[in-house]
């Protein structure tokens, strides 16, 4: 770096330190009050508590980032599972996980999620029955929970329910996803 840059940052440096310095004597030792006829201003309002963060964000693990992607026709054509009917997880109107199983089997339902580009096998137990009121998922290094969070909303024969899917990493991070649960042929 250059010798003024480094100047710079720290002018930058003691400016801010001198400007906390004047808020935290303001705080300790109000001034007072103004003068008959002299300006008034209002204080600034304090800043806003930062947001909580959304749900949509990963927390935990390593730091880096869970991130879902839909799946495509293509993805599903060349990753096929097998079973008599079929439940999906959507969100913003794209479909983020599948799992197809039989009906009244113990064979676990096989299912498909894309994670980071890459399509991944996921499985849960009970085969189509089983995930009919949610699922918990499992595939390498990874956890994924549905919840069904409420009634089917809609009619026909496989109305969507609101649910969560929550993709738990082995590292210990994890990723809310809200959206919906279908279940049906």
């Amino acid at each position: 770096m250059s010798r003024t840059h480094h100047a710079m940052v720290w002018a930058f440096a003691a400016a801010t330190l001198a400007l906390s310095a004047c808020s935290d004597q303001n705080v300790q030792n109000p001034p007072p009050p103004p003068a008959v006829g002299s300006e008034t201003r209002t204080p600034a309002a304090p800043a806003p508590a930062p947001a909580p963060m959304p749900p949509e964000q990963t927390l935990g693990g390593d730091g880096s980032q869970i991130q879902l992607s839909a799946l495509t026709s293509a993805d599903m054509q060349a990753n096929p599972i097998q079973g008599e009917l079929a439940c999906s997880f959507a969100a913003n109107g794209e479909t983020l996980l599948i799992a197809q199983g039989n009906v009244a089997s113990k064979d676990a339902a096989q299912g498909l999620v894309k994670v980071t580009g890459y399509v991944e096998r996921i499985a849960a137990p009970g085969g189509f029955d089983g995930m009919l009121k949610g699922a918990n998922f499992t595939g390498a290094g990874k956890t994924i929970l549905i919840a069904v969070d409420g009634p089917a909303t809609g009619g026909g024969e496989s109305p969507p329910s609101p649910a969560t899917l929550t993709y738990q990493r082995a590292d210990g991070a994890s990723r809310v996803i809200p959206g919906t649960w279908t279940c049906g042929p």
